[in-house]
């Protein structure tokens, strides 16, 4: 197994690369791969979860000095997790995860996943109370940004459905957000990323299921799309959260393999490697 939506005390994780080093090779993984949330524009507010700019060099040493010191027990990948308020990062990195986690309006940054009462103040204060029109504000950016990212693996594609656990805050099957969604990824798809079934928010308490919605993984599987499978970690103990869950969840939207990072790139392995 790998998980490669990794983060750390260096942005908002709880736990130091060497900590989530330890936890994945508890967890029985073959390799690991480390996702900081990078440093975001001057403009946008993160409110702590993304690294400083002046971590980023520091970051990436103390991720291939690990790599050296564990690499007879663990390989490990040096990632990090773009959004569209992000500078172009300048160094390389062994992959890039693309995702959106706010939007602009009135000139100002409104995160999507910050907490629910932040959610239900922006959509009503800035998108007159309609959360349909947020969660379109959502996908128009990612349709935007993620063709041109330069990343190999979408984030969280559906990240507005956050906070609505059994719809208490919108319908999702509703033409407004379907179409939204399907929308957006018709544009994302035109560029071979591989699409992660992230199980971090429930780990965290706020879903019961991965995401993204199984119509939208239904949609990619039907144009042939990839997935690979993340828990998105911010904890030493949740490296592989729900992993059998999200592979169930693949195969029932007809998947039979996931992709994973390999020193010779990105290769298949079959779903039943997650239900172990």
């Amino acid at each position: 197994m790998q998980n490669l939506h990794t983060h750390t005390v260096f942005g908002d994780g709880k736990n130091s690369p060497e900590e989530m080093i330890l936890g994945a090779i508890r967890a029985g993984c073959r390799s690991l791969g480390f996702s900081e949330h990078s440093p975001l524009s001057q403009d946008a507010d993160s409110d702590g979860w993304s690294m400083e700019a002046s971590q980023e060099p520091v970051y990436r040493l103390e991720i291939l000095r690990l790599r050296e010191v564990y690499q007879d027990q663990l390989e490990i990948f040096l990632g990090l997790e773009l959004d569209v308020d992000t500078p172009v990062p300048e160094l390389p990195y062994d992959y890039l995860i693309g995702s959106v986690h706010g939007v602009w309006r009135d000139g100002r940054y409104h995160s999507i996943d910050a907490g629910e009462e932040e959610f239900v103040k922006n959509v009503r204060e800035y998108f007159g109370g309609d959360c349909y029109a947020f969660a379109a504000a959502c996908f128009e950016r990612a349709a935007e940004f993620l063709p041109r990212c330069s990343c190999q693996i979408v984030g969280h594609f559906d990240l507005v459905t956050k906070f609505n656990e059994g719809g208490r805050l919108f319908d999702e099957s509703d033409p407004r957000y379907v179409n939204a969604a399907l929308e957006a990824l018709e544009t994302v798809m035109k560029q071979d990323m591989i699409f992660e079934i992230n199980t971090g928010a429930i780990s965290r308490g706020y879903r019961t299921v991965p995401y993204p919605a199984p119509f939208l993984l239904k949609a990619i599987h039907k144009k042939g799309g990839r997935i690979c499978i993340t828990s998105d970690t911010h904890s030493a103990s949740t490296i592989t959260y729900a992993f059998p869950q999200a592979a169930a969840l693949a195969e029932s939207c007809g998947f039979r393999e996931a992709w994973v990072l390999t020193k010779d790139g990105f290769q298949p392995v079959g779903l039943e490697k997650y239900r172990n």
